[in-house]
């Protein structure tokens, strides 16, 4: 699987120093710019890695005309699990913050994503763009049925972010058959504003544009959000049925074409 558009590249980490620039990347977006918490030997590493990554595949946006650092060449990461090779391995990164049971319990394909990040100087174009491509073909190939994973709010605390959470859980909540919920010991209501209160404008504000993005393309919600104090976000889980997604794909970037 390979994308290339001038100077950037999308494909599957296949050494362990892709893996390293990943990580790096993660070091830039999670520690250095979101104030995640890190170990020594990550901050002397400037990488960010868990016991998860061996386990995971990573899909990575590399500029080729990157200078410098070979490590510094990797602009943008999804970390992927398949949910035969989670029930395989290590399990879920998520089941730490969710009641997945709904999930792993699906007869279709799912696929977990996570640590998702861009280098800020790529955001808002084409880095996305390209990204989401290149996890398109993954999901043809694999016949993915159902893709989840958390997505944060860049703050611990959820009370600023009391009326976005509201409008999620009054508008966007999965349906049962697919509503994980967020485990009790760092749980926070999302309910927490009657529907009517709810400004659907400043909600929106409030809400990261990778969330948005997700629920544009059909997206659900978790019940339930979970206050993640290492990373110091509020994360939310973002449930994502192939189908509906590629509709709703279709339709909007067939707009687009047409106008």
């Amino acid at each position: 699987m390979k994308i290339d558009i001038d100077r950037f590249e999308v494909r599957l980490a296949e050494t362990a120093q892709d893996v390293a620039a990943a990580q790096r990347l993660r070091y830039k977006v999670f520690v250095e710019e979101m104030g995640a918490n890190a170990t020594p030997e990550e901050h002397a590493a400037r990488q960010e890695r868990d016991k998860f990554d061996p386990y995971f595949e990573h899909l990575l946006l590399i500029d080729t005309q990157a200078e410098g650092d070979p490590l510094d060449k990797v602009c943008g990461v999804y970390r992927l699990m398949r949910g035969s090779a989670a029930r395989a391995g290590i399990g879920f990164y998520g089941a730490a913050e969710y009641d997945l049971t709904k999930l792993e319990n699906l007869k279709r394909e799912t696929l977990e994503l996570g640590r998702s990040c861009i280098a800020e100087e790529h955001r808002g174009g084409l880095g996305l763009h390209m990204m989401w491509n290149g996890l398109g073909q993954y999901v043809a190939k694999h016949d993915i049925g159902v893709l989840f994973g958390v997505a944060s709010f860049h703050n611990a605390d959820p009370a600023p972010i009391a009326e976005a959470l509201s409008y999620l859980y009054h508008n966007h909540l999965a349906p049962p058959e697919l509503r994980v919920t967020a485990l009790p010991d760092n749980r926070a209501e999302m309910n927490v504003m009657p529907a009517d209160e709810i400004d659907k404008h400043r909600a929106m504000q409030l809400i990261p544009s990778l969330i948005k993005a997700y629920l544009r393309l059909g997206g659900y919600i978790g019940e339930g959000a979970y206050v993640d104090h290492d990373f110091n976000t509020v994360d939310v889980c973002l449930i994502m049925d192939t189908q509906t997604m590629t509709e709703k794909y279709r339709a909007f970037y067939g707009r687009r074409r047409g106008a």
